[in-house]
């Protein structure tokens, strides 16, 4: 299983995937953290340490070949097995869980991340089900991974919204885009509301646009408390938002 999870910039999308693979790992499967944001935080909520995530390499350029195809066109493909990239530039969160970066921006006016795009692209067409894993992906905010169809490969789009219009919006053609790309499994999350009125605002939209809605997960005081502490949500302590991934976790049948 492969899934993509997005959202508008600050709708919890990187924590709800933060929690959502270590869930995972918890219950003994092996998952690959791909971080395919520019401006990575993944492995915090992960809870990497600072200075591993100084220290990490993202993939380079290397782990993609470019090939000949017909009528003289190219293209570019992984260059070794999937599971070798895991190994050879991966960090090992735990004994489950291995973190890829995509690529990071660290000098005003580089260009854009286009290289970082194709290797996470290239890089999970190259993921099989004999990898025995489940890839979670931690996509830029916006929309420009679907445009770029860096998520083209992926099993389930996992959309984070709160109930707020923009991010609403963001959400809805989020899920346009994936279909126009054939991402399979297309879904939604309510996050970070407050009461009835706006889970009401979320699933109202959500049912006017077309939007399943897999998962309800309320403001959360721990999240809040975890982010301004840079350390990943507790998990031993069964927090509204912990409680509420869990559930989730049987709805997206991995």
């Amino acid at each position: 299983m492969k899934i993509a999870i997005a959202g508008k910039g600050g709708s919890g999308k990187t924590t709800i995937a933060g929690i959502l693979t270590r869930l995972l790992a918890e219950r003994g499967q092996n998952v690959w953290a791909i971080d395919a944001d520019s401006n990575p935080n993944f492995g915090v909520t992960l809870g990497v340490a600072q200075d591993t995530m100084k220290s990490a390499k993202p993939m380079p350029a290397s782990i993609l070949k470019e090939v000949a195809l017909e009528g003289g066109k190219t293209a570019m493909q992984l260059a070794m097995p999937a599971r070798q990239v895991a190994q050879e530039f991966g960090t090992r969160v735990s004994d489950r869980v291995t973190l890829l970066g995509m690529h990071t921006i660290e000098h005003a006016g580089a260009g854009c991340a286009c290289g970082g795009h194709a290797r996470v692209r290239n890089l999970l067409s190259g993921i099989l089900k004999e990898e025995g894993v489940v890839t979670v992906v931690d996509m830029e905010a916006g929309l420009e991974h679907l445009s770029r169809g860096t998520d083209r490969h992926v099993d389930m789009l996992l959309l984070v919204t709160e109930p707020y219009f923009k991010a609403l919006e963001t959400a809805r053609r989020a899920a346009e885009l994936a279909r126009e790309l054939g991402i399979p499994r297309i879904v939604a999350v309510a996050n970070k509301f407050r009461g009835e009125d706006d889970l009401a605002a979320i699933r109202n939209y959500a049912d006017k646009h077309g939007l399943e809605i897999v998962g309800e997960i309320p403001y959360d005081e721990e999240i809040q408390r975890a982010d301004l502490a840079a350390e990943p949500p507790r998990l031993d302590v069964e927090s509204a938002a912990v409680s509420s991934v869990r559930k989730l976790i049987g709805r997206l049948e991995i």
